[in-house]
């Protein structure tokens, strides 16, 4: 007869793993000799050893007793069932994976694919690193608010890009991080918007935003606050009959029709 240290020994397991499997009902309670200790066979180490080399397989051990106790045919049937689960559990594994590593750039966080993309392109174009980890920030913000309408939003930022005074006005703003607050450039890039925002107008392209007030402000007190010309910019803009950032508007008056200001 063997102790539970001499039964563990043979097996291949840990005494604590044998008292876990007697406390899971995996492997039975043996009896005791008269001085209280357990006492276990060859029966004994042969089970043990069973439940280890499937426990070792992967099997759970919440199905351990399952695959124990089947004939040869619902073994093999049990056998697959367990391995379809493990693939499944895989692929998630996989995907998390996946997931950690986009994770590890920075920008996937809290970010759908789209964004990432979209300023990926603006990197392309020559926009400074510090500009476009305040866009990150606030498409962060904007993807938290609109998720189902992200990739639309997305989409009309890249048909922006086609035009070349969107492209100078990112390469404006990234520069302007650093100007001074009454840099005359600040003038160059009020025209730029003034001009693109009457285009809009005339065509009948403003409006229609999926935000609240209350986060449009929050977008633009966040912009003000980006650069010290930031404020002054939107002072110009209100100067000359506009008012807001992220949701740019027409202040009424005659000047809705003037001329756009030439490049």
């Amino acid at each position: 007869m063997l102790t539970i240290s001499q039964l563990a020994s043979y097996a291949g397991v840990t005494v604590r793993a044998v008292r876990h499997y007697h406390h899971i009902g995996l492997l039975p309670e043996p009896e005791r000799d008269r001085s209280g200790y357990r006492t276990y066979d060859a029966a004994a180490v042969v089970r043990l050893i069973r439940i280890r080399s499937l426990a070792d397989a992967g099997v759970p051990l919440g199905r351990v007793q399952e695959l124990l106790d089947a004939g040869p045919e619902e073994f093999a049937d049990g056998v697959r069932e367990i391995d379809k689960d493990l693939r499944a559990e895989i692929r998630r594994l996989q995907g998390t994976r996946r997931r950690l590593a986009r994770l590890a750039a920075g920008e996937h966080l809290a970010l759908p694919q789209s964004v990432v993309d979209y300023l990926d392109r603006l990197r392309g174009l020559g926009v400074v690193e510090r500009y476009i980890e305040m866009e990150r920030d606030a498409w962060i913000m904007i993807a938290a608010q609109v998720p189902q309408q992200i990739d639309a939003v997305i989409a009309k930022k890249h048909e922006q890009l086609d035009d070349p005074d969107m492209v100078k006005l990112y390469s404006l703003l990234s520069e302007a991080l650093d100007w001074p607050v009454d840099d005359p450039r600040g003038v160059e890039i009020a025209d730029i918007v003034e001009r693109m925002m009457i285009r809009a107008v005339n065509a009948g392209e403003v409006g229609g935003d999926p935000f609240d007030d209350r986060f449009v402000r929050l977008l633009d007190s966040t912009m003000v606050q980006s650069a010290p010309g930031a404020a002054r910019l939107v002072a110009i803009l209100e100067e000359r009959g506009w008012k807001g950032w992220t949701r740019i508007e027409r202040v009424p008056d005659d000047r809705l029709n003037r001329e756009p200001p030439e490049s």
